[in-house]
């Protein structure tokens, strides 16, 4: 029973989260829910018995990324100060318009989809030893492009954010 509650708060917790990084105006605000996702998710891998993943999870993504984020979107705003107010004239309909599509579709596949049962995992699932043998045989290269893609990302923040030499 503790454990549907946890899962019940945890999943509230992303839901909110995801919302609130949709809805946020501010991009530090955004970052901010975007912890509380990352942080409800982790609480999600340790219902599932995956505690390596979940310690990844908040190491890697709520420790480093957000900050990492945290630092971007405040270097990117040191010239114009709270930043420029860019909407386009027609966003607001078009996003929901979007969104009713989307939301329709989504019900539609739900309505006509089968469930199938959940993969039986092993005894390994989640443990250091397994993820490393997946990540660094199976999932190798596209693990190395995440890592050129956020070096690449750094490297652009910190240019950015030096401007022009006087």
């Amino acid at each position: 029973m503790a454990e549907v509650v946890l899962f019940i708060l945890a999943a509230t917790g992303a839901l909110a989260g995801g919302v609130g990084i949709i809805l946020a105006h501010p991009p530090v605000r955004a970052a901010l829910a975007l912890l509380l996702v990352l942080g409800s998710l982790a609480v999600l891998y340790l219902l599932l018995a995956a505690q390596f993943i979940a310690v990844l999870q908040v190491i890697i993504y709520a420790g480093a990324i957000v900050v990492l984020f945290l630092f971007v979107v405040m270097l990117l705003h040191i010239r114009s100060g709270e930043g420029r107010a860019t909407k386009l004239p027609r966003q607001r309909p078009v996003g929901l318009v979007l969104a009713a599509a989307f939301l329709a579709a989504a019900a539609a596949v739900l309505r006509t989809a089968a469930t199938p049962p959940p993969p039986a995992v092993g005894g390994e699932f989640g443990t250091a030893q397994a993820v490393a043998e997946t990540l660094f045989t199976r999932y190798v290269l596209p693990f190395e492009l995440a890592s050129m893609i956020l070096i690449v990302g750094i490297v652009a923040a910190v240019v950015l954010a030096r401007g022009a030499p006087p």
